[in-house]
């Protein structure tokens, strides 16, 4: 008995050292090298559909930490700006404790963890970068033959590496989709799962009982996200006839980073 009790109050003591209650963020950010009083805004997509960024929420760096706090009742792509950088830093705003290391040096490089999206988001671009290294390292071996032919206009050379450059694509390409199938697969409440279903059935050409066999083993969670709900319209769309599908194309899957 004494035991248990010992464990309730450990459970207690975790449950009230969190932040944050139902629906809301923080963010709490690691800026070293960073000036004091430079800006960090949170920005997401315009939701009136006409494209863009509207800025969310704006904060100072103190001492190399900015910290962002607010409520939001799903998960959906943000992006963090960081004055006088030219490259946004991208994640997955949802409830929970969110970290950002920011890397002032190579903004690629920064870090986010603290909330399951975020965790997977990160996991993916780096799966997915090993299926693109292929690509990327033909880009890297023969950039300096490529710049060479076309200073002498050696079309000869310039049409060999196009050519297996091409074929390095289409492969690559392949492998990534078939990727993406597997990761939504196997992962049934993730937010990337959804882009990616969203995005496959933007494609006329997809296996649209596919498509809906890996969405019905979606957690309920996820359905009832804007991009799980989406697929629930497309799918009805598509069943329903071809001029019920003609609706508005889907969200792209993530790009690895």
């Amino acid at each position: 008995m004494k035991k248990l009790f010992l464990l309730l109050s450990a459970s207690a003591v975790l449950f009230s050292c969190s932040k944050v209650g139902k629906d809301e963020y923080i963010i709490t950010g690691t800026a070293n090298g960073i000036e004091n009083g430079k800006t960090i805004i949170l920005q997401a997509q315009d939701p009136s559909g006409m494209g863009g960024l509207i800025n969310i929420d704006t904060v100072k760096v103190e001492n190399g930490k900015f910290e962002i706090k607010g409520k939001v009742t799903e998960p959906a792509f943000h992006v963090l700006q960081l004055e006088a950088a030219n490259q946004p830093i991208p994640f997955i705003l949802e409830s929970g404790e969110i970290n950002i290391e920011v890397n002032k040096d190579s903004i690629q490089n920064t870090k986010i963890s603290g909330t399951y999206n975020n965790d997977e988001y990160v996991k993916f671009n780096e799966e997915m970068k090993v299926v693109q290294k292929k690509l990327m390292d033909f880009q890297k071996a023969n950039m300096l033959k490529m710049n060479q032919a076309q200073q002498t206009k050696d079309t000869a050379t310039i049409n060999s590496l196009m050519q297996q450059y091409q074929k390095i694509q289409e492969e690559v390409g392949t492998n990534s989709k078939a990727k993406y199938i597997t990761y939504a697969e196997s992962h049934p409440k993730s937010f990337i799962s959804a882009l990616i279903i969203q995005s496959m059935l933007a494609d006329p050409s997809a296996d649209i009982k596919k498509a809906e066999s890996i969405y019905n083993g979606f957690e309920d969670e996820l359905k009832n996200t804007k991009p799980g709900k989406a697929i629930k319209e497309r799918i009805t769309a598509i069943t329903a006839g071809p001029s019920a599908a003609a609706t508005p194309g889907a969200a792209p899957a993530p790009a690895a980073k």
